[in-house]
């Protein structure tokens, strides 16, 4: 029953920070606040796996790998932390999710891996307010009607304890 493969984070891996209909996540805000991040770096490019997804893909097949977990960026697929979502943001996980699929590749999502849309902590304090209940009710929701025929496998939360004690 033991699933082997490898795992990014959207906001470590992706970059096009303003693209695909993004919006700032909470790390966007960190790592731009000066001395909290060495040398002042941040996942504004990252890999660029946003533009290069399909590369990786073929890397990950040629490393033989059967199973990729990656994190979704609400931030992508609902820039305002709720409502409709990104069509662009869609598309992009769409595509990847295929590329991975065709590649005979397991798909495996974490929903949240610690990059709340910032528009939600501005507007109520994030994970500190019940309100967010609702917004990540909403948005797995729609990660599971626009992906759930091609995944199998979510994660909630990667890392819960390091997100509540030290987030």
């Amino acid at each position: 029953g033991f699933l082997w493969g490898t795992a990014t984070a959207s906001y470590q891996i992706e970059g096009g920070a303003a693209s695909g209909g993004r919006t700032p996540s909470i790390w966007d805000t960190f790592c731009a606040m000066e001395g909290n991040v060495a040398n002042g770096d941040s996942g504004s490019v990252a890999c660029d796996h946003f533009n290069r997804f399909r590369d990786d893909v073929k890397l990950m097949k040629s490393l033989g790998l059967p199973a990729y977990r990656f994190s979704l960026s609400w931030s992508r697929l609902l820039p305002r932390g709720r409502g409709k979502v990104s069509r662009r943001g869609a598309a992009f996980y769409n595509a990847l999710i295929d590329a991975l699929v065709a590649e005979g590749i397991e798909p495996v999502v974490t929903l949240y891996h610690w990059d709340l849309p910032q528009c939600l902590e501005d507007e109520y304090g994030g994970w500190l307010d019940r309100r967010v209940i609702g917004d990540f009710e909403h948005y797995a929701s729609c990660c599971f009607e626009l992906f759930a025929d091609r995944v199998s496998r979510w994660i909630t939360l990667n890392e819960p304890w390091c997100c509540a004690a030290i987030g």
